[in-house]
C-alpha cells in the first residue's frame, strides 16, 4: 500500500506498511534524521514531528495516519537552522548531549503558534511530557520566552 503525504512542504510517497511508525519512514526512508527515536511508546517526546501544525510523536504514529498531510520536521522548520526558537537555543546554551532538542523545539514552536506570549507556567505545562536527559529544562524555558520575546 502506498501512502501520499506532504513533508516539509514537499510531496511524500511511502511504500512501508500502513502500520510503520512515521518516525522510521521519516528517518530510514526519507533520510530526515534530525528526528530523534528516543524511547518508541511515546513518552520522551524526542521524535516530535508536526501534522497538520499539531505536535504528535511520529515513533507511534503509523504512516497511514499521515495520507493526504502536512508533516513538519526540525528539517522543515527552517532548513537555514535560523527559526527564532533555533536561534534562541544557541543564545541561551540549552543543548548538551542534544539528543532531545528536536522534538523539544519542535514542541516549542507548536506552543509559540498559538500563543504568541506564554507564560512560564504555560510553557511548563506545555512542555511536559518532552524529556531531557541532561536536565536543561531551565534554559529551554528560557529560550521560549526569549523568542516569543522576537516575536
Amino acid at each position: 500500500m502506498t501512502t501520499t503525504f506532504n513533508v516539509n512542504g514537499k510531496p511524500a510517497v511511502s511504500d512501508a506498511a500502513p502500520n510503520t511508525p512515521l518516525l522510521w519512514v521519516l528517518r530510514e526512508d526519507l533520510q530526515l534524521t534530525g528526528t530523534k527515536f528516543g524511547c518508541g511508546v511515546s513518552q520522551c517526546g524526542a521524535c516530535t514531528v508536526h501534522v497538520n501544525d499539531v505536535p504528535v510523536r511520529s515513533c507511534s504514529m503509523p504512516v497511514n495516519q499521515v495520507a493526504g498531510k502536512q508533516v513538519t520536521t526540525i528539517e522543515g522548520l527552517s532548513p537555514t537552522g535560523t527559526h527564532k526558537l533555533q536561534k534562541a537555543w544557541v543564545a541561551e546554551q540549552v543543548p548538551q548531549c542534544g539528543y532531545c532538542q528536536s522534538g523539544q523545539i519542535m514542541q516549542a514552536a507548536a506552543l509559540l503558534a498559538k500563543n504568541k506570549n506564554p507564560s512560564r507556567a504555560q510553557i511548563v505545562a506545555h512542555m511536559n511530557g518532552n524529556i531531557c536527559r541532561c536536565g536543561t529544562y531551565q534554559r529551554i524555558v528560557n529560550a521560549i520566552q526569549r523568542a516569543a520575546k522576537e516575536a
